[in-house]
């Protein structure tokens, strides 16, 4: 399911959301624990985790980057400054023992490295799906389907890219 992009007075937001099949403990740990991050984002690891703590980002090319944890709730809420952007993954328990799972990015503002983003966060919520559910993914071809879709989309609502 494609995010829901919404202009805000200032910026822009991104709502992507995954309804699984399994509680909020398996979920969480795919966000909280560092050896399931891994497992769908191999550069990112928690440092410090809990509200005023960190994440730090694997550049690929020796240097990391720090991100500021701005909210967090065991369980249900990881936010972090994503350089100029923001995200925050929220959990929520569902009947019969399902969750959801909502990805919102904050974007003060698009840029030709919007679309990927996008798409990368799209493709982390169907990778942490698939693992989930003990099936795989293609990584790349998945990417390059929605870098395209979300490069359209944003091209539609007619924004200048600076």
């Amino acid at each position: 399911m494609r995010a829901e992009i919404t202009q805000l007075e200032k910026g822009y937001k991104a709502v992507f959301e995954r309804q699984l099949a399994q509680g909020t403990d398996k979920v969480w740990s795919m966000l909280a624990d560092n050896s399931r991050l891994k497992q769908w984002f191999a550069e990112l690891q928690i440092a410090e985790p809990g509200k005023g703590g960190k994440l730090v980002f694997d550049m690929g090319d020796g240097s990391i980057e720090e991100l500021a944890i701005t909210d967090y709730e065991e369980g249900r809420v990881l936010a972090f400054e994503w350089w100029d952007d923001h995200v925050r993954f929220e959990v929520e328990e569902e009947n019969g023992g399902k969750s959801v799972l909502r990805l919102i990015e904050t974007i003060e503002r698009i840029t030709d490295q919007t679309a990927k983003d996008l798409a990368g966060w799209h493709v982390c919520l169907d990778v942490i799906e698939a693992i989930l559910n003990g099936r795989e993914i293609n990584r790349e071809e998945e990417w390059q389907h929605w870098h395209d879709e979300y490069k359209r989309l944003l091209d539609s609502m007619t924004v200048e890219f600076e």
